[in-house]
């Protein structure tokens, strides 16, 4: 994990800068809007990733996935169910060609769930929502939100750890940040 992390950490910074926070979470427009892109991009993504993906290293992905918070969260705040499923899903995904990519692309997405930690705060005060409403994504996995990395982590050492593996890891985690900054951001992402 820690070679992934030094690998894609330009790409983490450059979305990050990229990313106005301030301005996504500002309204309640704002802010839907923030989680109909995500929405978009993670049901684009899970949609392959299923614990067969991983080769079976990783036996919770489904308890991972991101797609049921964001679905809570924008009925919470007006959607329909139905409306769901006509949201425009990312382009450009990366391939989930083998197990070690799917631990790349999943990476980004247990990743977000630590900056959640860091974001659930200001949608909180800001906004007045929370894990029960219209915060789930960003609250993930409430208190287990550090166990939950650290046995992604472990999964990901176990299953990458000869370089071939991590090789494929690392270009679908790099592709994956790159496909969400220029979904989220634009092409200057």
């Amino acid at each position: 994990m820690a070679g992934l992390r030094l690998a894609t950490w330009h790409c983490h910074q450059r979305l990050e800068k990229r990313l106005d926070v301030k301005a996504r979470f500002a309204s309640l427009g704002a802010y839907r809007a923030h989680l109909e892109q995500m929405w978009g991009f993670c049901a684009g993504l899970e949609r392959d990733l299923t614990p067969a993906a991983f080769g079976g290293g990783l036996e919770d992905y489904e308890s991972r996935r991101k797609l049921p918070l964001l679905s809570s969260d924008l009925i919470a705040l007006g959607f329909s169910p139905d409306a769901l499923g006509s949201m425009a899903l990312c382009p450009g995904l990366p391939a989930r060609a083998d197990p070690a990519a799917a631990f790349g692309c999943a990476y980004v997405l247990e990743g977000a769930t630590l900056g959640g930690r860091t974001l659930l705060p200001l949608v909180e005060s800001r906004l007045g929502l929370g894990p029960t409403h219209g915060a789930a994504f960003l609250a993930s996995y409430g208190d287990r939100v550090i166990p939950m990395w650290q046995s992604f982590g472990a999964a990901l050492d176990a299953w990458c750890s000869v370089p071939a593996r991590m090789a494929s890891a690392t270009q679908a985690a790099v592709a994956t940040f790159d496909a969400l900054g220029q979904w989220l951001c634009g092409r200057d992402a």
